[in-house]
């Protein structure tokens, strides 16, 4: 079982304090919005446990952050599992329904007033108030993320009807983008209300860092929902990349995929020890080195933080019992009118 598969992820497990305090008001948001409605929905949404994966996730967050991150972590998994049915096998439809969301990041989705299904309405809240008062650099960098995350579900899709899966080059840019991952990370700056110079933000180190923390994360979810992906067709799942690139049994891409986990875990170590001396090259400040210590803790914040909640949430392994592989994988459609299934 996968859910067994243990990884070694050197980074230390720290906790939100105010975790408690979000779960009723994240709760209430889900329903206002509509992301979750029946009895049955609103509790698998909650065996889930978003304010534990928030906590773990963003332990730097202050103010309002906490709350906001844990929204956005709603509507990711609530989004995500609207595709797992006949939408998802519609490359073309799911192209047009994720345009609608691109377009809100971009100012040009419906006018105020118009009505809207409930995720687009909930993204549109998600936007508004992660943006409100974000300087200018990151509104941008975000507003790429999102447009890459969306756009990239219409080749989830295609994946699904090829029914066979890519190469790993292949594999890695749509899963990067289905992934969302670097989102959280950007959010997590938000959160803690950190504004890195260009010049650092970009350093090799850095970005070299961030990607690392973002395959980390999808990689370990690879295996931990593997049984759930596979069930419903996915194709973009590592283990059924190494699988079948590699002609090898499912026990050893299993143990390819650690292997493809602890070597950059290592490397983000490796390149961790440099960040002190690429701060010194641009002669950062002691407040601006206290703020990149902060952006470092919080890559490996999101790394073992959405690791210790994916062995530990209901969503991977009771995913199945709950919701068979022979219907969608949701108990109520949020994003309008679905598609038809294709042959």
């Amino acid at each position: 079982m996968p859910q067994d598969v243990a990884f070694d992820l050197p980074f230390p497990l720290r906790v939100h304090q105010g975790m408690e305090s979000v779960v009723r008001r994240n709760l209430d948001w889900v329903r206002r919005y509509g992301l979750v409605g029946g009895e049955r929905s609103v509790d698998w949404y909650t065996s889930w446990d978003m304010p534990r994966l928030a906590a773990y996730g963003f332990p730097d967050a202050t103010g309002p952050g906490l709350e906001l991150c844990t929204d956005v972590m709603a509507f990711f998994f609530v989004f995500d599992d609207q595709l797992d049915g006949p939408l998802g096998l519609a490359p073309d439809e799911v192209a047009r329904v994720c345009q609608g969301l691109i377009d809100i990041v971009h100012g040009t989705g419906q006018r105020s007033g118009e009505e809207r299904n409930p995720c687009s309405a909930a993204f549109a809240d998600l936007w508004r108030r992660s943006t409100d008062g974000a300087c200018a650099g990151w509104v941008a960098r975000v507003t790429g993320e999102w447009e890459y995350y969306f756009a990239a579900h219409a080749h989830e899709a295609v994946s699904r009807r090829r029914g066979v899966p890519a190469d790993l080059e292949q594999y890695l840019e749509v899963r990067r983008g289905i992934a969302g991952t670097a989102l959280p990370l950007s959010l997590g700056e938000r959160a803690a209300g950190l504004t890195l110079p260009a010049a650092v933000f970009h350093s090799p180190q850095l970005r070299l860092m961030r990607e690392i923390a973002i395959d980390i994360t999808l990689m370990c979810n690879d295996v931990f929902s593997l049984e759930k992906e596979e069930a419903r067709g996915d194709m973009d799942n590592l283990v059924l990349v190494l699988e079948h690139t590699r002609q090898c049994t499912r026990a050893q891409a299993i143990a390819a995929a650690r292997e493809e986990v602890h070597r950059r875990c290592a490397r983000f170590q490796e390149l961790a020890g440099e960040v002190p001396l690429m701060c010194a090259h641009l002669a950062l400040s002691g407040e601006q080195r206290e703020s990149v210590a902060t952006y470092v803790d919080g890559l490996t914040a999101w790394i073992s933080g959405y690791h210790a909640w994916e062995t530990e949430t209901l969503r991977y392994t009771t995913a199945l019992e709950i919701l068979p592989r022979s219907g969608p994988g949701y108990f109520e459609n949020v994003l309008g009118k679905p598609a038809s299934t294709r042959s």
